[in-house]
Formats: C-alpha cells, sequence, structure tokens
C-alpha cells in the first residue's frame, strides 16, 4: 500500500487510472468495531457512480464502493514466471487457435469469428485479438447477427491475468449482460522433461482419429464436422494406448492424447484414460510419446489447457513441469442457449 510522508495509507489511482493494474486496500465492515480491511490487485476496469470495478487474475470482477476505500496505487505487471517458457497472451492465443481450426471464420476488423457446427466454444467463439473496427457495440450486433444466421448463440472467448489480456472487455462484456460460462486456465512448461518422463509402454501415434481413438474420446458421436477440428492445425499428432483386448485385436483402448506441433510450441490436449485403467501412469505416457515427436520435429514449449476445479490434471502438470499462464472465458450472449465446450 501506499503511505504518505506522515505514515498515513493514502489512496494515490483516479479516474484517469482505468485500464491500469491497481492495487487497493478497502474497509471490509466500515463502522464497525475493530475495523477489517481487505485488499484487491487487479486491473481497475471501470470507475463509475462512486464504484470501482477490479479484474483479478482469474477473471473475478471485485466491486469496490469508492467510500471504502483506505488506500491504492498503480503496481506494475506481474512479474514474469521463472520458470517454463516465455511468451506473451496474443503469442499462445494465436498458436492456440491453430490448433483448434473452426470450419468457418471471417474477420471483423482484428477479430476472428470462428464457426464448426456447434462443436466445443472454442470453434464457436469470437477470438477478439485487437480492434473490431468499429464501435464495440456495433461489433457485438454483427457477431451476434453472424452467429445467429448458423443457428449458433454468440459467445466471446477473452483472457485475463497476463500482460494484453483482455480485463477491460470482459467488464464491457458483463456490463452488457453477456454471461461467462467457462473458465479454465493455459499452462506452459518446457517440453524435454516431459518426454523424458516415461520410456516406450505401447504408445501408439498416427496423424489420423481413427476409430479406436475416438472410441475413448470423451464426446461420442464426433460428426464430419468435429473430425475436421480435430485434424486441424500444422502438425497433428494423435496418441492411443490399446489395453489388453485392443493388443489382441479386440479393439479396447485404455488411454489417447492429441498433440499439435506449431513451430516451437506442442500443444496437448484430448489426454483421457479409461476409468479402470487410471492409476497406472498411462497420461504420462502418452504425453512422453507425444511431447518425443514434437521435439523431433523441432518445439521446445509446450502448452495445455486445464479447469480450474480438474484437481488431479493439475496435480499431474505441475508434476510435468507446467505452470498457469493466464485464465481464458467463454462469454455467452444474453439469453442464448449453451453449447459444449
Amino acid at each position: 500500500m501506499e503511505f504518505s510522508a506522515a505514515g498515513r495509507l493514502e489512496v494515490r489511482i483516479t479516474t484517469a487510472d482505468v485500464g491500469k493494474r491497481v492495487s487497493v486496500r478497502r474497509l471490509s465492515e466500515a463502522g464497525a468495531a475493530g475495523e477489517k480491511f481487505t485488499d484487491t490487485v487487479g486491473v481497475l476496469t471501470s470507475w463509475t457512480d462512486g464504484v470501482l470495478l477490479i479484474t483479478r487474475k482469474s477473471g473475478e470482477s471485485v466491486r469496490v464502493a469508492e467510500s471504502a476505500l483506505v488506500a491504492g496505487k498503480v503496481v506494475p505487471p506481474a512479474p514474469a514466471r521463472r520458470r517454463g517458457p516465455a511468451a506473451s497472451y496474443e503469442e499462445l492465443a494465436r498458436v492456440a487457435a491453430r490448433s483448434w481450426r473452426p470450419v468457418q471464420s471471417e474477420r471483423l476488423g482484428a477479430w476472428e469469428l470462428r464457426a464448426a457446427g456447434g462443436f466445443t466454444r472454442r470453434a464457436n467463439s469470437v477470438l477478439p485479438l485487437g480492434d473490431p473496427g468499429l464501435p464495440l457495440d456495433e461489433a457485438l450486433t454483427a457477431v451476434r447477427r453472424w452467429y445467429g444466421e448458423r443457428g449458433l448463440p454468440a459467445y466471446v472467448q477473452t483472457a485475463t491475468g497476463a500482460a494484453g489480456t483482455q480485463e477491460l472487455l470482459c467488464a464491457e462484456l458483463e456490463r452488457r449482460g453477456w454471461v461467462r460460462e467457462v473458465t479454465a486456465e493455459v499452462w506452459t512448461g518446457p517440453l524435454a522433461p516431459v518426454a523424458d518422463l516415461a520410456g516406450d509402454t505401447g504408445v501408439v501415434l498416427s496423424r489420423e482419429a481413427d476409430d479406436t481413438w475416438l472410441a475413448r474420446y470423451q464426446r461420442k458421436g464426433v460428426s464430419q464436422v468435429a473430425l475436421r477440428v480435430l485434424e486441424s492445425g500444422p502438425s497433428v499428432w494423435f496418441a492411443t494406448v490399446p489395453d489388453a483386448e485392443g493388443a489382441d485385436g479386440g479393439g479396447g483402448v485404455a488411454a489417447i492424447g492429441r498433440c499439435v506441433v506449431d513451430g516451437r510450441w506442442a500443444s496437448f490436449a484430448a489426454v483421457e484414460v479409461d476409468p479402470a485403467q487410471r492409476r497406472r501412469g498411462l497420461a504420462t505416457a502418452v504425453m512422453a510419446a507425444l511431447a518425443r515427436r514434437a521435439l523431433d520435429e523441432g518445439a521446445s514449449a509446450a502448452w495445455l489447457q486445464v479447469e480450474t476445479d480438474n484437481a488431479g490434471a493439475r496435480a499431474l502438470y505441475a508434476g510435468m513441469g507446467f505452470a498457469a499462464h493466464h485464465s481464458y472465458h467463454h462469454y455467452r450472449e444474453p439469453a442464448a442457449a449453451g453449447t459444449d465446450r
């Protein structure tokens, strides 16, 4: 917090600091005996009618009454992570977009409108990397019209928690009634340690998502549109671990995974293990085999997406050297039905 020369806390932020990262202290029980304080750090996304809106790294919005402020100051961006590959949000967002391509896309200024028949929000949402070339309300109207013409609800994918992310856009969407449906995190890490984690355990690699791979994939009844998304990307690999029946031709599948190699980056997704085969190291084996192939193609860094409430996956990836880079969210237009992520 900021202290004056006399040692008192001071509020050293104004409405001119909207869009900057700030740290504030406020009374949490104003007027009560033994007053309590609450500290909040995040991006100041608005300051209107005596209320500050601060968006934390997680994307959570915190409302702070101006009358409750005790201290506040602008703070520098969060320090760079000291392990793993350095990367900007925009670099990761573009790499992620290339790894999961839609069937249809159209530009709206620097925004990309993406559609794939409703298969996952990632392939059916706007990626807003820059200026849409229109005032925000007009841009959102155009977005809703574009998705409506395709029989889809409009979604906007945003990010928070890193330099260059979109806390201000999140606040504007929420102000207009858009609903945040999904929050997850993008984690990054060095690739070589993943490749060193396990030896050959019968992982089979393929360029196509064949029937055996799809038999284990969590989304059943995958359409041709979905297959086009799954097989999109600069260099796509699918990993399959047959179980005992599969090795004899019975078609059983113990584990699967997907990796897309794009320059220095390798992305991991769809790492799934038969519940009856868990705790055997199969997820690690799948990722190690894919990592070795990605190293052969020149990649050196890795990224993946993980749900905030998936404790098992988070522990697994942390043990492999991954760490959170930023949070991402999908905002749904007001009063629209959802789709699968």
